[in-house]
């Protein structure tokens, strides 16, 4: 049981990296030192005054970058790889009584792939809008993001199934955007190749 809970906060959190990746770390320091929240022995740094101070800062800088015109775009490129590590070193922050192979394989699979999942996911999204709307619809994408961020980090810790469930739903959400976006996409690029072999 205490496995299955370990798991579905790390789903939760680090699909919330995907979102903004200092954000649930943030998040995750606040209730840690409120008591809400058990870390195991090798984070119990991220528990203290300094820790949320720096991950108040990480956040603060994150969130102001990402309403930068095009900056946003540049910060993608980071955050993507950013956004797996952070989800697997959470994930890796709930498993202490077990083996190493097994805490970081766990990590791996369930923090990596939630955070990269929907790190992949809001890229494509912020690059469909920044095509469409040349960048303008961009600062609503990331109020959508850090939003989304927030929310997701503090339902997963004070409701971890049901933070799981909303992941899934998330993304599912998310891919169906990618997927509508495309198809736009798509009958933009042939009209505009229809009408100039017309012209």
């Amino acid at each position: 049981m205490e496995i299955l809970l370990g798991i579905c906060l790390g789903v939760g959190l680090s699909a919330a990296c995907g979102f903004r990746i200092f954000v649930p770390p943030l998040v995750m320091s606040i209730a840690a030192q409120s008591g809400h929240l058990q870390l195991s022995d090798d984070f119990a740094w991220m528990s203290t005054p300094q820790g949320t101070v720096a991950f108040g800062l990480g956040a603060f800088l994150e969130v102001a970058a990402y309403y930068i015109p095009w900056i946003d775009e540049l910060l993608d490129i980071v955050a993507t790889p950013t956004a797996v590590i952070a989800g697997t070193i959470i994930t890796g922050s709930f498993f202490s009584d077990m083996s190493p192979m097994l805490q970081w394989t766990i990590a791996v699979i369930v923090g990596g792939g939630s955070a990269g999942a929907v790190q992949g996911l809001t890229d494509v999204t912020r690059l469909a809008s920044t095509t469409l709307t040349g960048g303008f619809a961009n600062p609503g994408v990331s109020t959508m993001e850090l939003l989304s961020s927030a929310v997701l980090s503090m339902l997963a810790i004070a409701l971890p199934v049901l933070a799981t469930v909303v992941v899934f739903v998330v993304i599912w959400l998310l891919w169906s955007g990618v997927k509508a976006l495309h198809r736009k996409l798509s009958r933009k690029n042939n009209t505009e190749t229809s009408s100039t072999q017309v012209g």
